[in-house]
C-alpha cells in the first residue's frame, strides 16, 4: 500500500531540457518491430522531403524519439464527460474525489481543457524504479499489460502464468510478456519480460489455471504499479468514457449539429460515436456501422448505458453500402443512397502504429501494407454518401504516410470534388513531410506526434512545479499517434 507518496516517486525517463547534456535514458526499451516492418518504417521516416526539410540529424532523432515514447504510456489519462447527463464542473468533483480515494489522499489534480470543454485530464505518475520486486511472478499478456500500464487491475484472461505456490492475498510482482512467447499455465517464464508494478492475487494459482475456476473476475489488484494511473473500472459510468485525447478532437472537428444525419462508418466500440450524439444533444440521428457483430453489441450498450437515443447501429461493411437504386423495403438501414448524410466520420482501420503503450508491434509488412487499399475503398464510398456542402472527416492512430498524407494526397486528385478544410480545435501538430502535399496543404491537416515533446517522467514534486498552461500542453503533445483530416464536399459531381 502507498505509504508516503513522496518516497515512491521518481523523475525516472529523461532529465529536463535544460540538462541535455546529461545522459537521457528511457524507462522502457523502445518499441520493436520485424525487420522487415522496421526497414519500411526506417524509410518513411527517412524520406527525402523530410529530410530535405529538417536535415539529417533532426529527422532521424525524431524518429528515435517516436520509437521510445510509443513504448510508454502517454503522460495523461483522458476521460469524456457525458454532458448529455452531467455537467463537467459536477464530474469533476466527483472524479477528482474518486481518485484521492484510489491514491489515499495524494492530490493529483484534474484538469479542465481549455478548448475540449467536455474533456478531464488526469497527470499520470511514474515511472516508478525503487519498486521491490518480489519472489512470487505473475506473467500477464500483452494487451492486458499495457491496460496495466495505463490504470487498470489484472482480470483472470489476462493472466498466461504465475509462480508455483501462489495463493489468495500474496503479494505479487506482474510482468507481461511483450512477445507472446510465455505458456499459458507456466510455473516460471525466463523470456523476455518487462515490469508493470506490484499487486495483490485475488485467487489462487489453481482457481486461475482450473477448468471450474473463473473465466473472468479480478485476478490481481494493483497497488503499487510502475505508472500510477486512475483506474476507471466502474468509476461513473454513465458519465464517464475512457478516450484518448485526439479521439475526442475528432467529433468536435466533425462539428455534428442538432437535426443532422450523421454516419460514423467503422464505430466500434462507439466512443466517437455517443460523442457525437451528445455533441448533437440527442437530436437528430447518427448511423453506426461495423462488420463484426460483437462490436455492433458493444456499440448498442454503450449508447444505452450513456442514454444517448440518437444512435443507430448496424452490423454491415462500409465498403458496401452504397447502394445504386432505391430500395423497396422502407428499412432505415444500410446500405444508402447517394448523398444521404450531413456529415460523415470515417475513423479507418488501420495498422494502429500510434497507440500507446506499445513494446513489441507484431503485424508482419503485408498485414501493415494492407490497410491502405481498404482506406481507400471505405473512403470512396464515404465520398459517394455525402451531400454536396457536407463535412467528411478522415482519422487514424498510425503514424505512417501512406495511410495518412498519401491517403490525402490521393483524394484530391481522385476527388475534384473534394476541399481541404481548417480543423478547429487545431491542437496538433501540422502534416508530416512526403507525400508530396504542399506546406499550406500540410497546415491543413492534424497529427499528434508523440515525439513533439521531450518523453518525461512526473513524480508528485515536479507535477506542482508545473503551471496548468504547461500541463495542457503537454496532454495535447504527449499523447498517442494520430492523424486528422477534414474535406467538404462541394458539389455532387
Amino acid at each position: 500500500m502507498i505509504k508516503n507518496a513522496k518516497q515512491y516517486f521518481a523523475y525516472f525517463i529523461f532529465l529536463p531540457a535544460d540538462f541535455k547534456n546529461k545522459k537521457k535514458m528511457s524507462f522502457f526499451p523502445k518499441i520493436f518491430f520485424q525487420h522487415e516492418v522496421e526497414e519500411y518504417l526506417t524509410k518513411v521516416f527517412r524520406n527525402r522531403e523530410l529530410i530535405t526539410a529538417l536535415g539529417t540529424q533532426e529527422a532521424e532523432s525524431k524518429y528515435q524519439s517516436l520509437l521510445s515514447h510509443l513504448s510508454h504510456p502517454p503522460a495523461f489519462s483522458a476521460v469524456r464527460v457525458n454532458t448529455h447527463l452531467a455537467s463537467v464542473k459536477h464530474v469533476k468533483k466527483l472524479l477528482f474525489e474518486e481518485i484521492q480515494k484510489q491514491f489515499k489522499g495524494l492530490c493529483v489534480p484534474v484538469l479542465e481543457h481549455p478548448k475540449l470543454q467536455d474533456i478531464l485530464l488526469i497527470p499520470v505518475i511514474g515511472p516508478r524504479r525503487d519498486l521491490k520486486k518480489h519472489a512470487s511472478e505473475v506473467i500477464v499478456g500483452a494487451q492486458c499489460g499495457y491496460a496495466v500500464l495505463r490504470g487498470a487491475h489484472v482480470y483472470v484472461p489476462g493472466i498466461i502464468s504465475t509462480s508455483r505456490f501462489l495463493k489468495a492475498g500474496d503479494l505479487v510482482s506482474v510482468y507481461s510478456d511483450i512477445e507472446g512467447k510465455c505458456r499459458k499455465g507456466a510455473k516460471e517464464f525466463e523470456g523476455v519480460k518487462v515490469f508493470l508494478g506490484n499487486g495483490i492475487s485475488e485467487l489462487s494459482r489453481s482457481e486461475i489455471f482450473s477448468s471450474k475456476g473463473p473465466s473472468n473476475g479480478l485476478g490481481i489488484r494493483m497497488v503499487e504499479p510502475v505508472y500510477l494511473s486512475p483506474s476507471f473500472d466502474n468509476v461513473l459510468p454513465s458519465q464517464l468514457f475512457l478516450q484518448n485525447l485526439p479521439s475526442v478532437v475528432v467529433s468536435h472537428i466533425l462539428n455534428p449539429q442538432p437535426g443532422e444525419r450523421i454516419l460514423d462508418m467503422c464505430a466500434a466500440p462507439g466512443g466517437k460515436t455517443t460523442h457525437l450524439a451528445a455533441l448533437m444533444h440527442d437530436q437528430g440521428e447518427v448511423i453506426a456501422m461495423d462488420k463484426i457483430a460483437n462490436k455492433v453489441k458493444k456499440i448498442k450498450q454503450n449508447a444505452e448505458l450513456l442514454q444517448l437515443n440518437c444512435i443507430k447501429a448496424f452490423c454491415y461493411d462500409g465498403t458496401k453500402a452504397l447502394s445504386v437504386e432505391k430500395r423497396e423495403d422502407e428499412q432505415e438501414g444500410p446500405p444508402f443512397l447517394p448523398e444521404s448524410f450531413d456529415r460523415i466520420l470515417l475513423d479507418a482501420p488501420c495498422s494502429g502504429m500510434g497507440q500507446r503503450p506499445n513494446m513489441a508491434y507484431t503485424s508482419t509488412l503485408k498485414e501493415v501494407t494492407s490497410y491502405k487499399p481498404l482506406q481507400r475503398k471505405l473512403f470512396t464510398v464515404a465520398v459517394k454518401l455525402l451531400k454536396p456542402g457536407g463535412v467528411l472527416v478522415y482519422s487514424t492512430c498510425t503514424i505512417t504516410l501512406s495511410e495518412n498524407e498519401e491517403q490525402v494526397a490521393w483524394a484530391l486528385k481522385t476527388f475534384p470534388c473534394l476541399q481541404l478544410q481548417p480543423q478547429e480545435p487545431h491542437i496538433g501538430g501540422e502534416g508530416m513531410r512526403g507525400a508530396g502535399l504542399p506546406l499550406d496543404q500540410l497546415k491543413l491537416l492534424q497529427r499528434f506526434d508523440p515525439s513533439a515533446v521531450t518523453l518525461q517522467g512526473m513524480d508528485i514534486n515536479s507535477l506542482q512545479d508545473f503551471r496548468e498552461d504547461d500541463l495542457i500542453s503537454l496532454a495535447n503533445k504527449d499523447c498517442i499517434g494520430f492523424f486528422i483530416a477534414k474535406f467538404i464536399k462541394s458539389n455532387s459531381k
